[in-house]
């Protein structure tokens, strides 16, 4: 008691001002806490009814608690900080009031009859479909009203958690029979309720789980009455099967082994077979031998494979006529039929290359029936992105032999398409600008089966000048205009293109033109390429690139910000920099490789892996010539003709994500590679040097600002440990040019959980980014930019928060970071003589100064003007 005199003396002997803030601020706290925790009070609620509050798991030692609350549907309604305050719950109660729901049912009623007075005298006409699209919507609009609420409580709000027995009585015996599957066959679980004063109307339940002994595989055996089946089966068993002697009891794998078994035999003929000729349950048998207080039991299990009723074996069937139908509907009168390498085609009015369809067709007449077969043809005939339908039935007929019937519906010849919106070209930077993009396609191009596509892109944004005169808004703006020939296979001689028919392979055949203009610097790009492309399945994917070349055209703007860019290529140039040379023009060409690995499927909450290896070579073809031969053929000097490449290039990407609950996951991203210029300008091409910093890279950078190493981004000539302030933001490094580098290494780690629903769903997102990029080549005209042992100690860091709109089929990202480690800033100290710009308290001119755990200069009353700034990034979709 003596505390509390003491500190409502010290707030009473305050400032008037200081008394009424302090007693206004505890009134309106005490008021929110009270609103936001009120809506459970017994106005609300009805007689004998209570809210859920928590829901626990207990006594479990062996199955984690994730595997038993994914068994429980019901959830109580989110809480601040595990505190009795519901704001979701709130807002609900709050479009409650002001929401009539049967007059909602009685709109929806009546529209549905409109709509069916409407379908009921129905046409073919363009304006009838029209109608008919427009009634649809509204009836989605008015059913989800009806069923959901109104805005404020669909959007901003939450539906009571209520608690009921029965919920709580099942869950309990679903974790009954989840114990029994996972082999705790003695297992008990039951649960319990809390409903003290303290909680007023809302519960806890507690699930409390007893697994006793568990049961663990001993002898398996099979026993088999087919015995070609057998005889199929069985030399799999000690390579393929998932059950395995000495593993605890698990139904999953039961149900996976007998799946496997089903894939097994529908892969040799057996067309027929089904799961359900492996009788569940199985036959248990647990050995008794062992005591109740042993730590488990054993097991034997006998799987079973039973014959059809009444048959002594499985048919066996093979592949009957093959028909294959290629037609639109108003073709299906005129057919022409062909016969070809044993399949019968009937085709429309479009020629299509039989060999290539043949080619995709793995069903063979008087072939045995083979799953994968059927799997594997409807895959690559779909994925040839030629047909709008692609089906196979069978017709079981005499003597086990099955006819195949393929039906494929062309697409249209031609196709236009054109989208627009907004963009960023250069995140981080600039303001996000329009643009358009228009595609022309024509399918089944030269009857081949192959695609022409052509398309043009423009876009534009204002982008912040970068001359020292500070020229205020330009204009960035691109330009691109892309054609391409795919084909659906390998081109390639000989018969080793056959190989990856059934991998969806792809050649590519493209030209394209880029032109790219900024404040600063403009370049023209035309690029000609031929890669083949192909899928082992959805996981792994290869691409490889056998020739790439580019012509380089880049031109320095006239004006204040192209001379001030052009003064800093020099001052680069001086001190050993090779960065003046790629905005020289140059012609480049290179080989690549690049293999995909990926198991994350966007919208699916589970764990998986991103891999991503790439290796290149540039100016392979080059080394057959003399350095002095290519400087004649390409009149290369340092200032004027083309610069000619040669490199080697390679990057890994490695992802990994974690569910932590059902929306939320831990994502982890590890980011390397290395380029090495061996030509005669010991450099490689710039697109092809690495850069850090930006939205999808450390975030407390601005794009492509960071590294490289420790030097400092912009600092004089005569001393590089002398850095040049921002004018207009004191404290803050210069950050104008772009910092490419040799080497990169970087990595991040973001936990993303769902926040609310308002129109999409708005999710947010805590990581840290660390990393930085390092030049090969040793610069003693540079401090700090070279890779050394003492690399980690220039490995940069930062850390925010993010905002995600997930509209399912787009995600707009906003991301705010700071730096928390910056190598950069340890650097001599030479305030202005007039006393302006930065000053450090204590501090004398010539003092080196550490400033590298740089988090604490970021303030919030100075978020963006700051020697640490909160930099915004704007991103399309996640950063990985």
């Amino acid at each position: 008691m003596r505390t509390n005199y003491k500190v409502w003396g010290s707030i009473l002997s305050c400032n008037p001002k200081c008394v009424v803030r302090t007693i206004s601020f505890l009134v309106f706290g005490a008021g929110l806490l009270s609103g936001l925790s009120g809506c459970v009070s017994s106005e609300n609620l009805q007689k004998n009814q209570y809210l859920l509050f928590s829901q626990t798991i207990r006594g479990n030692r062996t199955l984690p608690n994730s595997d038993f609350e994914a068994l429980i549907p019901q959830r109580p309604n989110r809480r601040i900080l595990r505190l009795p305050i519901t704001p979701a719950l709130w807002f609900y109660r709050l479009g409650e009031r002001t929401f009539d729901r049967e007059a909602a049912q009685r709109e929806l009623e009546a529209k549905r009859k409109e709509y069916d007075e409407f379908t009921a005298k129905p046409d073919s006409t363009k304006s009838y479909r029209k109608e008919q699209k427009r009634f649809n919507r509204q009836l989605t609009r008015l059913r989800r009203r009806a069923e959901e609420g109104n805005w404020v409580m669909r959007s901003l709000g939450e539906p009571p958690a209520y608690f009921y027995e029965a919920d709580a009585k099942e869950n309990a015996q679903k974790m009954q029979r989840f114990l029994f599957n996972n082999g705790f066959f003695l297992g008990k679980a039951s649960y319990s309720v809390d409903s003290n004063r303290t909680l007023g109307r809302r519960v806890r339940v507690t699930y409390n789980i007893t697994e006793n002994v568990s049961f663990h595989l001993n002898k398996i055996t099979y026993q088999i009455a087919d015995p070609r089946v057998d005889s199929i089966v069985r030399p799999t068993l000690a390579r393929s099967s998932v059950l395995k002697t000495g593993e605890r009891y698990n139904a999953e794998k039961i149900e996976t082994e007998r799946i496997r078994i089903e894939e097994l035999l529908r892969n040799n003929g057996y067309y027929s077979f089904t799961r359900q000729y492996i009788p569940l349950p199985l036959d248990v048998d647990s050995a008794r031998s062992l005591s109740t207080d042993s730590s488990f039991r054993n097991l034997n299990i006998w799987v079973k494979i039973a014959n059809p009723p009444g048959q002594p074996r499985h048919p066996v069937f093979r592949i009957g006529e093959v028909d294959v139908r290629v037609a639109r509907a108003e073709d299906r009168a005129s057919l022409d039929t062909i016969q070809y390498n044993g399949l019968r085609f009937y085709l429309g009015q479009q020629n299509y290359s039989l060999r290539l369809l043949d080619s995709r067709i793995f069903l063979r007449p008087d072939s045995l029936y083979r799953l994968r077969n059927y799997q594997d043809s409807q895959r690559q005939l779909f994925l040839l992105n030629q047909f709008r339908f692609a089906n196979i039935s069978f017709t079981d007929t005499t003597k086990g032999h099955l006819r195949t019937r393929i039906n494929l519906i062309p697409i249209d010849k031609y196709e236009l398409t054109s989208e627009g919106g907004v963009f960023v070209l250069y995140q981080g930077q600039g303001y996000p600008g329009p643009f358009g993009t228009a595609s022309f396609r024509v399918h089944n191009i030269f009857s081949g089966l192959g695609t022409f596509e052509t398309a043009v892109r423009y876009g534009f944004e204002a982008q912040t000048g970068f001359a020292l005169s500070g020229s205020g808004v330009g204009f960035a703006q691109e330009l691109g205009i892309n054609t391409s020939l795919i084909f659906p296979h390998i081109l390639f001689p000989g018969r080793a293109r056959f190989l990856f028919n059934r991998l969806s392979p792809r050649t590519q055949v493209s030209l394209g033109y880029n032109y790219t203009s900024r404040p600063d610097y403009g370049r023209r790009l035309l690029r000609t390429a031929l890669s083949y492309n192909w899928l082992k399945n959805n996981t792994h994917q290869y691409n490889f690139i056998i020739a790439d070349i580019n012509y380089l055209k880049a031109t320095i703007k006239p004006g204040d910000d192209g001379n001030a860019f052009r003064d800093y290529l020099n001052t680069q140039d001086s001190l050993g920099s090779t960065i003046r040379k790629s905005f020289l023009s140059a012609f480049a060409s290179s080989i690549s490789f690049t293999y995909t690995y990926n198991t994350n499927i966007l919208g699916q909450n589970r764990r998986a892996n991103f891999l991503r290896l790439s290796f290149e070579s540039g100016g392979t073809t080059l080394n057959f010539f003399s350095n002095e031969q290519l400087k004649s053929f390409f009149n290369t000097t340092s200032t004027s003709g083309l610069q000619y490449y040669k490199y080697l290039r390679g990057s890994v990407d490695f992802r990994h994500y974690i569910p932590l609950r059902p929306k939320t996951t831990l994502a982890f991203r590890i980011n390397t590679g290395m380029v090495i210029g061996y030509g005669e300008n010991k450099t490689a091409p710039y697109e092809k040097l690495f850069f850090a910093g930006g939205s999808n890279s450390i975030r407390a950078w601005l794009p492509r600002r960071l590294g490289p190493g420790s030097s400092i981004p912009y600092s004089k000539s005569d001393n590089p440990l002398v850095p040049i302030f921002n004018p207009r933001r004191p404290g803050q490094f210069r950050y104008d040019f772009e910092q490419p580098g040799d080497i990169i290494l970087e990595g991040s780690a973001e936990l993303r959980t769902h926040l609310f629903h308002l129109g999409g769903d708005i999710n947010g997102a805590f990581f840290v980014d660390a990393g930085n990029v390092w030049t090969l080549r040793n610069n003693s005209n540079r401090s700090g930019e070279n890779i050394s042992p003492q690399f980690i100690r220039q490995i940069a860091v930062g850390s925010g928060v993010g905002l995600r709109i997930d509209f399912s089929f787009f995600i707009i990202r906003l991301d705010g970071a700071v730096k928390v480690y910056d190598p950069s800033r340890y650097y001599i100290y030479t305030p202005n003589s007039d006393g302006s710009g930065y000053i450090i308290p204590g501090k004398n001119p010539g003092d080196l100064i550490d400033e590298r755990f740089f988090l604490p200069k970021f303030r919030f009353d100075k978020m963006f003007k700051g020697p640490n700034p909160l930099v915004i990034n704007f991103g399309i979709g996640y950063p990985f």
